[in-house]
Order: C-alpha cells, then structure tokens, then sequence
C-alpha cells in the first residue's frame, strides 16, 4: 500500500466509500441484506488498486485487473449473494472527468487465509498493538482462529467428508448427465441429503431437478441483464435445493420450471438492498426495541424437571457479552439411534454423564479417637448409579493419606497424626469425583418424539461427545465461548444465532433473522468470539468520537489527545456531534452540477 499513488487514491475513493485516504489500511465489512424474504451476504471487500497495473476498464467499467465479481463458494448454507454493483461511469471527478478506478461492491477476496493476510498489512504502531491484543485474548480463552478447533484430550471421532455425505453419490450422478454444478451447491446438496436421510433414488431426483434450475438460471440471466446499469444475480445456492424440494412435493410439471425460475430471479433481484444503506442501524433499532419490552426476571425452562435456564433480557445480555461461562449452563445431549429408545442404556449412559462425588453414594464417619475416616457406600444409590468399589479407590487416587478396604468399608488415615491434615482431608475426600464428568452436577432424562433426551445442568462440551453413544451431530450447549474451544468459531458463529433467536421467541417476540445474523458476524469475524461492548467491538472502533460517545468519555478523549489520533468521521455517532451530515444512504453521494455551456444569444 505504501507504493500506491496517494493523490490518485484521495482523489477516488471519497466518490465510493468515504474513506480516509492516508489512514485507512483494512479491509471493509459490508453487510448485504433483503428487505424481503431473501437472504443477506456478508462481504470482505478488498483492496483492488492493483500496484504499478495499467489501468484498463472493461466494458462494463470494472478493471481488466480486477478480481472476478462474483464468487460462487462463499458459504454453503447461509445462501450468500452479492450486492448491487454501482457502475463506474455513475462516479466523476469534481472536474467532469469519469472514475477510472475504483472499489467496487461486488469485489471479494475468499481466501481461506485472509484472517492472517490482514495482520500482516496493517501499518502503524497502533494498529499492530490492536492485533496482538485480539491474539492473546483468543489464545487464553483457547478460541480457534479458524474453522477447524483443535481439541486437547481425547479425539472425539474421525469421520471423512465422504462419509458423512453423499459427496461421492451426486459426483457420479452429476458425471452421468455431463453435468456441473459449482462447488458450494454440490456441498450443501450432499450435507443435506445426507443428513435427512433421504433414499439414493430421491437424492438422484433432487440432484436432477437443481441442474435443471441451475441451467435455466444461465438462460434467464442473459434475457433478463438488459440494462447496462444494473446487474441481475443467480439466487443463492440454498435456494436452488428448497425450490427442487418444493416443485417435486407439488408435482410441478417441468414445462413450468422456466416461469417459476423467473419470478423468483425478478422477486430475488428487486428486494437486494441498495448500496450505503445502513443496515448496522437498522438491525440495532430491531434487536433493541423488542429487548426493552423483556422482563428483567430469570425464568425457568417449563417441562425439564426444574433444570433452571436463565432466558429473557439477563440472557440476551449474557450473549452479547460473550460471558466465558452463562450463570446457568445446560447442555442437549441426543443419543444415537441404537440407543435412544431403551430407557436402561439411557440411564445407563446419564449415569456415566452426572457427576458424583464421595459424599453423594457413601456414608463418611469421622473418627476423632483413631485418627481416620470411614468410607461406607450406599448400596441403593451405588446399585442404581452402577458404582463400584474401584471407582471409590479411583476417585480417592489424589488424596493424600493411607487408603485401605476393609470388608464393605474404605478406611482413610492421614500420613500426619494432626486434627488440622485430617479435616483438610476430610473435606477433601468429600468433593472427591467417584464417576461421571466434571462440571456437570446433574442430569435429566426426558422422553420426545425422537426417544429419550438428557438434560443436563452444568457444560462440559468435550468430554460428552468423547463418549460412546452420543449423537454428536445434534448434541448442544448454550455456552457459546466452550463450543468455540471445541467446535471452532463457525459453530460459535451459528450458536449466537440460534441462542439469541430461540431467547427473543421465548418471550413471544419477533426478529428478523438477518439482524441477528449481522450480530452474528460481527461477534466472529475476527475468528474469535468479541463482546459488543467498550471491552469489545465498541471500544475498538477506529473513531476517536465514537468511542467517547458510549462509553468513558474523557479517557478516550484524553488518550487519542496525547498520541494525536485522527478521526475521519465515517460513521454515525461522530457526524451527529460535530453536526454534519451523515454518510449513509443519500447521504453518501456527492453530486455534482455541471451546466451545459450557454449559447449566445442571436442578435
């Protein structure tokens, strides 16, 4: 960047984004959404001023060394599109003359390692202190960088891509049509086919209607990308398997496939979003109005056997804040086929899960005389929790004394004959672990559609699907932060999500999904899980202003003094205070009157 023409790139980039010329160093964050039905894209677009390149447009006025416009393989389930494309020759210098160069909307950079790109374009002191900071917080939290979480322990289990999909089934398929179909579509068809356990016949069925949609789609969009002035997209690749779903459960005739593909491109198209709309606000004016109308209690989960589960504003909070552990953690765990059904495996299975220490299965008798402490089980609650006497040795193992069975008793004797060393070890051998696993203190069998499902109080994410017969697919935690340790942030990611809609819906309110998606990301797109708060997203805001607006405002103010920071007044907060208009929406065009030369007047 430090190469590229200063003046040119001043000159430019104010008629676009509003970006501070000699500042800004990052990529941009732009949040694509449907005021409709549709679906929303979060785009990293990138730099495109190519370094020393000839600048040559193409005919569209996007260019020759620009990237691709649009991408095909973003994310296979959350049917990302692209926005509206603003054309070059819309944009003109103050003396007339049309932009040659520009950052364009639709430009985007899916590299699997732009996280670590990033960090090594950053300039200025400030800038790589910011970065090390969000380091070293997700390396003490343990937070993946990226989609693949390692976990320390035991290896859960390993399963290869064609496994667990029918990958290799739609391949064959696809290669016996002489059909192609991009890589995030063949992806979400063989997730999805897979996981509804759907026949190969019906699989083949589904694959054949896509490509037949998918291929109408290229016609429609030659007929329908007339107007040089805007870009008419293909829907999102999620869209293509629901619409084939729906036509075969109708038995739409085939000859109607064309017209119904149309609408849906003109519907999908009218309802994209329009360039500097600023969907940040909008999403907060629609996550915090239904949030004031909480109530400020705790409620409790109605049918699972007094499992207490913070829901309400004190959760929505709780997720926001991306607390490390929740005030009330619980756990879903599904069990597998063969097991879900037969109550005996299943108790079996949450007598492995609940923790149990000494004190819960055994009677314990202090012998202030003799100097030693008797251990004796309880043999109904050791029978119905299938405990032994090796457990109680197993669980004793830590403690620090001579350790002895004698007949149906453990005996317990301090290597120091002193009251203090046998109170301490007192207190010790109570809390001792005899079975189950840690952080857990209890679980609830409860009977559904499927077969039975535990309930449990306290999270430990790791160990549970470590153990034998435990859906891993389906089992669950509302500990965000623990399922980003394990599963990596793209689980978190989805797990912020679903937390905070199934939270709004509890308390019958209603949210736009994509409002909360838009949390969503911006929590995550880090590769760590963020707080929105002044320890968080608020408090690292490029704008000195704004970050005095939430919150401590006379530190901020005082430490951007001292080291002289500039503020480019992009946003919202710091334009209302110096009492300038707001770059967003039409706020965000500067136009121009240029009058036509005067003729003279005949005489």
């Amino acid at each position: 960047m430090d190469s590229i023409d200063k003046k040119k790139k001043g000159v430019l980039i104010p008629f676009n984004f509003k970006i501070h010329p000699s500042r800004f160093t990052l990529p941009i964050i732009t949040y694509v959404y449907v005021k409709g039905s549709g679906v929303r894209a979060a785009l990293l677009v990138d730099e495109i001023i190519a370094e020393g390149a000839e600048e040559i447009v193409k005919k569209e006025g996007t260019p020759l060394t620009a990237p691709p416009r649009i991408s095909s393989a973003i994310r296979a389930r959350d049917g990302f599109v692209v926005p509206k494309e603003v054309p070059l020759k819309r944009f003109t210098n103050l003396d007339g003359k049309p932009v040659k160069s520009a950052r364009q909307y639709t430009l985007i950079n899916i590299a699997k390692n732009r996280l670590e790109e990033v960090g090594a374009e950053l300039k200025g002191e400030e800038k790589r202190e910011e970065v090390e900071k969000t380091a070293k917080k997700g390396k003490k939290r343990g937070a993946p960088r990226g989609r693949g979480a390692k976990i320390t322990g035991e290896v859960i289990e390993k399963i290869s891509v064609e496994k667990a999909t029918n990958s290799s089934l739609i391949e064959e398929f696809l290669k016996k049509r002489k059909a192609t179909l991009p890589p995030d579509l063949k992806e979400y068809l063989a997730i999805e086919t897979y996981q509804e356990k759907l026949p190969k016949e019906r699989t083949e069925k589904i694959t054949d209607v896509v490509v037949k949609l998918w291929r109408l789609t290229d016609k429609l969009l030659k007929e329908l990308d007339t107007d040089p002035d805007e870009t008419v997209y293909r829907l999102p690749s999620k869209s293509y398997y629901v619409l084939a779903k729906k036509l075969i459960e109708k038995e739409v005739p085939e000859v109607a496939y064309e017209e119904i593909t149309k609408r849906a491109l003109i519907e999908y198209n009218k309802n994209l979003v329009d360039p500097h709309e600023s969907v940040g606000i909008v999403a907060a004016q629609s996550i915090g109005e239904p949030g004031t109308q909480m109530t400020m209690r705790t409620f409790h989960y109605a049918g699972v056997a007094e499992i207490n589960v913070t829901l309400g504003l004190p959760r929505l909070i709780e997720i926001v804040d991306a607390r490390k552990t929740p005030s009330t953690p619980m756990m879903e765990i599904h069990l597998k086929e063969d097991i879900r059904k037969d109550l005996s495996k299943v108790k079996s299975l949450a007598n492995k899960i609940e923790k149990t220490t000494v004190e819960d299965a055994a009677n314990l008798d202090l012998d202030l005389f003799n100097m030693i402490i008797r251990i004796k089980p309880d043999k109904k609650i050791c029978e119905k929790k299938e405990i032994t006497i090796d457990d109680f040795l197993e669980g004793l193992r830590r403690v620090k004394g001579e350790i002895n069975v004698e007949g149906d008793e453990i005996v317990v004797k301090p290597r120091e004959e002193r009251y203090k060393t046998l109170l301490l070890l007192w207190e010790q051998i109570k809390k001792s672990k005899v079975k189950g696993i840690e952080d857990i203190s209890r679980v609830i069998v409860r009977s559904e559609e499927e077969g039975y499902v535990l309930y449990t109080e306290g999270s430990n994410l790791a160990r549970v699907l470590s153990i034998e017969g435990v859906d891993q697919y389906k089992t669950t935690t509302n500990n965000i932060l623990e399922i980003a340790d394990v599963l990596g942030i793209e689980a978190a990611r989805n797990a912020i999500l679903e937390e905070a809609s199934s939270t709004l819906k509890e308390q019958g309110l209603s949210v736009d999904l994509r409002h909360l998606m838009l949390v969503a990301d911006v929590m995550t797109n880090t590769g760590v899980v963020r707080a929105i708060g002044r320890h968080g997203i608020s408090g690292e805001k490029s704008s000195v202003l704004a970050r005095a607006a939430f919150e401590i405002t006379t530190t901020h103010l005082l430490n951007a003094g001292v080291v002289g920071e500039l503020d480019p007044l992009q946003g919202v907060a710091e334009n209302i205070i110096v009492g300038q208009p707001i770059t967003l929406g039409t706020g965000a065009v500067k136009l121009v009157y240029t009058p036509r030369a005067m003729k003279p007047k005949a005489k």
